[in-house]
């Protein structure tokens, strides 16, 4: 993605500490330095609680412990407000400078505005634990016209025009995660879920389908998706690995292989991209393409 992301107008990087992906930027760049959350967030009320949602809905407070890694940095609330008296004509119902002073008033209308779910915000992101927001399929709730879960068979699996059935040639490739990659930040090279060390260049195969293919595990191969618009999308310098998966499909790491995947491939009612139903051909390269594979790499 790098080329592109390059050729972008702008990008914006809102950040708590330098990355790499600073070093990524198009035509004209600009990183905005903030707070972390550990930090102290002192504004003109005093020092500021922060509130934060975790990964299963539940609602609780935060507050910074250290003094910040610079006096010049702001806090993420103070820049979208500054940003949005700078950009946003006035008016008396956002109350950008008291909200940027104080946050307890951005719980208090938030709680306003969703009764429901935030009402008393600023008490009961204390309880221990937080609070959670409601999700009703947790408790068996079901919003349907039969009031029970529905479950949704699917026509197949292959639902473009485009995209070849799956047969002799043609595999089925699903992308994968690592066990310490957290969506496409990937932290290391260390896979304990599929006992792949030291590299992300793999495809998971099937052992029959290795020998039906003329392949051994150890060969690099080019991985091509078999789509008939005539668009080339291939991945090169993979290794073949042996592994329980069905006969007939292979694995890769995701977002390595989202260039095989492409943007018309998506499920037919959630137009969720269909990266675990990627037909591709699985070839081996010849000596001097694994050379220069390696080179790359």
């Amino acid at each position: 993605m790098e080329p592109a992301w390059r050729r972008m107008q702008l990008t914006v990087n809102v950040a708590t500490k330098l990355n790499r992906s600073h070093l990524v930027h198009g035509v004209v760049s600009y990183i905005l330095p903030v707070l972390g959350r550990i930090e102290n967030d002192r504004q003109a009320s005093g020092l500021q609680d922060l509130s934060i949602e975790d990964s299963t809905g539940h609602v609780h407070g935060s507050r910074g412990v250290r003094a910040p890694a610079s006096p010049h940095l702001i806090s993420e609330v103070r820049l979208v407000c500054e940003m949005a008296k700078a950009a946003l004509d006035a008016n008396p119902k956002l109350t950008w400078d008291a909200w940027r002073d104080d946050y307890r008033l951005i719980r208090r209308s938030i709680g306003e505005t969703y009764p429901d779910i935030f009402h008393d915000y600023d008490r009961r992101m204390w309880h221990p634990g937080g609070f959670q927001r409601p999700l009703p399929a947790r408790n068996r709730n079901w919003k349907t016209k039969t009031g029970r879960a529905n479950f949704i068979t699917p026509r197949g699996l292959i639902e473009d025009a485009d995209m070849p059935e799956v047969g002799h040639d043609t595999l089925r490739m699903i992308t994968l995660r690592s066990n310490d990659q957290f969506n496409t930040t990937v932290y290391g090279y260390s896979d304990r879920f599929r006992g792949i060390e030291g590299t992300r260049n793999v495809v998971l195969m099937n052992q029959a389908d290795i020998d039906r293919l003329g392949l051994v595990p150890g060969h690099v191969v080019t991985v091509r998706t078999a789509s008939k618009d005539n668009v080339e999308r291939k991945l090169a310098g993979l290794t073949v690995v042996a592994y329980d998966i069905p006969v007939g499909c292979v694995g890769s790491y995701y977002p390595e292989a989202n260039v095989l995947l492409p943007l018309w491939h998506y499920a037919e009612g959630s137009k969720t991209p269909a990266a675990k139903s990627i037909p591709v051909t699985v070839q081996r390269e010849t000596e001097t393409t694994c050379t220069q594979s390696m080179a790359a790499q």
